[in-house]
């Protein structure tokens, strides 16, 4: 049953990071409502679509979206107004066509995409079902395992650490809920492992993690057993890097950074082997730089006891996808909508990925927000396990509480058993 878009309207509201964003209502002619909005990242792959701001120096420092707001509201409104909600294909692509570029950069990306899951959210609506059920074609069974993102990366005054995010996944956790405690109770704990270590508490990083203790990475993955040891969880908790290599690499002389020195794929590739050999790693993701397409099938052939996962490397683009697949250069790709900017490309690149037994790994961006649409995703596609983000800040705590809540609305629903796909 056809349900006719009535109004399209946008707005401009705040991330987690308090950087300006798009937001959207979708209302139906029979009173349906879906609202979107498109979080960014801090690790931004060059392939991106265009996140279209103002670039104007007197409102948040150039990072306002008016006129992205504005295209919603002058020029994608009228498009779409009469179209059937449900036909979410036809409507993505009318907004791929308005725009007229690949990067969708006359539009802006944040509004194409905003757009796009405010008719998704509509559609299940009009449908009467949680959107992760619609997507799903029914009730759900299973919910993936969470990770959590405890250490971070990144410059800090006395030391560089160029792993992005040091990451831990409960994968023998029994239920949603424990799987839930043990990321919080190992976290918490990490805190007293850190400040014993350096000597001081430390200090909130900027994506909610612990701000990294060491220059070695291998230092920071000893601290972290020690807490997973100190709760009694031993055994049960993997490993999990976002190098975010693109980060550090130097282009000029393509190398990459490695505790304090500059090392070439090739030493990138060996120490991140050894890492591997000695520490249960679930996936390592974006181990190289987002364009050394050279360099992918090497790693991937070399390491093999974790899966290898692309995510500024592949930007949920289903060409790049395919690439990586056909030169073997890859386990999966992160899922996350906004890069590619459409529900439909984004679920044409999940698609191809269960086609060509790969793994889809969906991801919430650095600047989150609470309802992220991702979620549905995540429970809606039955993936194994998904990036959550730290154990901090309440758009990343939403999304640990939507886990728990949809087990609990779905009888006989349970955590997603991963065993299939650790290889280690």
């Amino acid at each position: 049953m056809k349900s006719i878009i009535k109004s399209v309207h946008a707005r401009q509201i705040v991330d987690c990071k308090c950087r300006p964003m798009v937001e959207v209502d979708v209302v139906t002619s029979d009173g349906y409502t879906g609202r979107g909005c498109a979080p960014t990242g801090s690790s931004v792959g060059m392939s991106e679509c265009c996140v279209l701001r103002d670039n104007n120096p007197e409102e948040y420092h150039g990072l306002s979206v008016h006129k992205a707001v504005d295209n919603v509201n002058k020029f994608i409104a009228p498009a779409l107004i009469g179209m059937d909600v449900t036909d979410q294909k036809g409507i993505d692509e009318k907004m791929i066509s308005l725009d007229g570029t690949p990067e969708k950069k006359n539009l802006g990306g944040n509004a194409i995409y905003s757009v796009s899951i405010a008719t998704f959210r509509a559609a299940a609506e009009a449908a009467h079902q949680p959107l992760y059920n619609y997507i799903a074609g029914g009730p759900v069974k299973t919910v993936p395992v969470p990770s959590f993102n405890v250490v971070n990366g990144g410059r800090y005054a006395s030391l560089t650490q160029p792993f992005n995010e040091f990451i831990i996944m409960p994968y023998g956790a029994d239920t949603i809920d424990e799987a839930v405690e043990m990321g919080i109770n190992t976290f918490q704990e990490l805190e007293t492992v850190i400040t014993k270590y350096t000597g001081k508490k430390p200090e909130v990083a900027p994506s909610y993690g612990y701000a990294a203790p060491s220059e070695d990475p291998e230092v920071i993955l000893n601290l972290i057993s020690e807490a997973i040891d100190h709760c009694g969880y031993t055994g049960r908790i993997g490993f999990a890097f976002d190098c975010a290599s693109s980060e550090m690499y130097d282009r000029h002389d393509d190398t990459y950074l490695l505790k304090g020195q500059r090392v070439n794929s090739r030493q990138l590739i060996d120490y991140t082997k050894y890492l591997t050999e000695k520490f249960n790693f679930v996936f390592i993701e974006d181990l190289l730089d987002e364009e050394d397409w050279e360099s992918y099938p090497k790693a991937h052939k070399e390491i093999t006891r974790t899966n290898i996962i692309g995510d500024d490397f592949i930007v949920t683009n289903p060409d790049r996808l395919k690439r990586a697949y056909e030169l073997d250069a890859l386990d999966g790709f992160i899922l996350k909508p906004n890069q590619v900017g459409t529900i439909t490309e984004a679920l044409s690149a999940y698609n191809y990925a269960m086609d060509h037994n790969l793994l889809a790994i969906p991801s919430g961006r650095a600047g989150g927000v609470i309802g992220d649409i991702v979620m549905d995703l995540a429970v809606g596609l039955q993936v194994g396990f998904i990036k959550n983000g730290a154990p901090r800040s309440g758009e990343r705590i939403d999304k640990l509480n939507f886990l728990m809540r949809a087990r609990d609305l779905n009888p006989g629903c349970r955590l997603a058993d991963i065993s299939p796909l650790l290889k280690f």
